[in-house]
Parts: structure tokens; C-alpha cells; sequence
């Protein structure tokens, strides 16, 4: 069902405050109320492809800027199609600070990308990024990582054709002009299969070291209290 913009009543409230997101702001995924909505005559006028609404986020009153595709112009409405593009996406978080400096910078990067849609330069930064992890972990540290990946592909069921766009931006050895060309739903899963290698590989590791350091100090410390008593 399409959204509507009509020249005498506005924005049709019931469809358009059906929509909701992850907050860019807040983090909370909330409903969107309309806020700021273009006249139906300007649009008619000048008939663009695509339409910017301004919505509120219901959690935290921030604006959420989106855009629509027109599909349909009339005499007296403009329809837009439901899907949308997100102007501004949530950032992504992830444990920083268990990954290598160089990794960290150049992954900070690549979200940073994904955030704003630039899917391919996304991929460009994810396989600087993942060059950078192989150097870290030392040798066998890309088989390691390997291996890693092809778990996180058979947990989420993912077949070979489509998985392998992925792989290859992750470890292929060619040039950067010879990655593959991502869309949204390969980017969203080159995201997800990234972050948990590096979770897998560096956060899993500092987390447990950390841990089990901190289980030892209190030990020695139970032990040294028990030797002056």
C-alpha cells in the first residue's frame, strides 16, 4: 500500500504512522510520528522522483530524515512507495578496544561507510581492515580467521553462491578494484560475518584473559590474607 501526500488533506496519518525504526539517536528501535511533511502542490509542480519526510522518533523527540520513492503522480495526490531510504543509520557498536590499533581505525572506517549507505567503499575498508587482523594475529592467523568464517556461514545457513561475494572481499588477494559489487543485503552480512570474526578472534580472547586475570589477582589476594592471619 502506498503512502500518500494529498493537495487538500495532507499525509495520510494512518499509513504513515505505521512506520517504524532503530533510532539513529537513541539506539531504541520506536515508532515514527510525521513532524515535517512537503506540500502536495509543490510536489505536483515539480514532480521529483524522490520525497523527503521528517519524522520524530517517539522514544527521544529526535528528527529521523527518510526518503521515498514517488510512484505515482494524479491530479490531486502524490503516492509514494512504503520502502524507504534511511538518510542517517544507527551506529554500529562493537568492543574496540580488545582489537589492534591499526584494525580498530580502519573498522571504525568501514562502519562509518556502512552507516552511510556507501556499500562498496564499505567492502573496500572491510578487506583493509581484515589485512590489518591477519598481520596482528601472526602466522596462521588468516587460516584461523578463516576458519572462523566458515562457522559463522553454516550457523546462519548460508549457501556457497551467496557467501561467496563475502570470502572474497575478506580474503581474496587481488587488487581492490577486483572486489565485488555489494548491495544492501550483501553488505548487512559481510557486517554481521566481520564483526563476529573479530569477536571471535580478538574480543573472545581479551575477554577471557582479562577475566581470567582478574580471578587469579583476587585469589593471591585471598591467599596473602589468609598467610597474615
Amino acid at each position: 500500500m502506498a503512502l500518500i501526500i494529498d493537495k487538500h488533506q495532507g499525509l495520510d496519518s494512518n499509513l504513515a504512522e505505521r512506520i517504524g525504526l532503530e533510532c539513529p539517536y537513541c539506539g531504541v528501535y520506536a515508532n515514527m510520528t510525521p513532524q515535517s511533511v512537503p506540500s502536495a502542490a509543490s510536489l505536483l509542480r515539480d514532480q521529483p522522483k524522490h520525497v523527503g519526510l521528517v519524522y520524530k522518533c517517539d522514544a527521544c523527540d529526535a528528527p529521523v530524515f527518510l526518503r521515498f520513492a514517488v510512484r505515482e503522480y494524479t491530479e490531486n495526490r502524490v503516492e509514494l512507495y512504503r520502502n524507504f531510504i534511511e538518510l542517517e543509520r544507527p551506529k554500529e557498536r562493537f568492543s574496540f578496544s580488545y582489537l589492534p590499533k591499526t584494525t580498530e581505525v580502519l573498522f571504525r572506517e568501514a562502519l562509518s561507510c556502512y552507516s552511510g549507505n556507501n556499500f562498496n567503499a564499505f567492502a573496500s575498508m572491510c578487506r583493509r581492515a581484515s589485512v590489518s587482523a591477519f598481520e596482528a594475529l601472526g602466522e596462521g592467523g588468516k587460516l584461523r580467521a578463516f576458519e572462523e568464517v566458515m562457522v559463522a556461514q553454516d550457523i546462519a545457513g548460508i549457501d556457497d553462491e551467496s557467501f561467496e561475494p563475502i570470502k572474497s572481499v575478506l580474503f581474496g588477494s587481488g587488487q581492490h578494484e577486483d572486489l565485488p559489487l555489494l548491495n544492501r543485503a550483501q553488505a548487512g552480512i559481510l557486517l554481521e560475518v566481520l564483526k563476529d570474526m573479530f569477536y571471535q578472534c580478538f574480543v573472545r580472547h581479551g575477554k577471557l584473559a582479562r577475566a581470567i586475570k582478574v580471578r587469579r589477582f583476587f585469589v593471591s589476594e585471598s591467599n596473602g590474607n589468609l598467610a597474615s592471619a
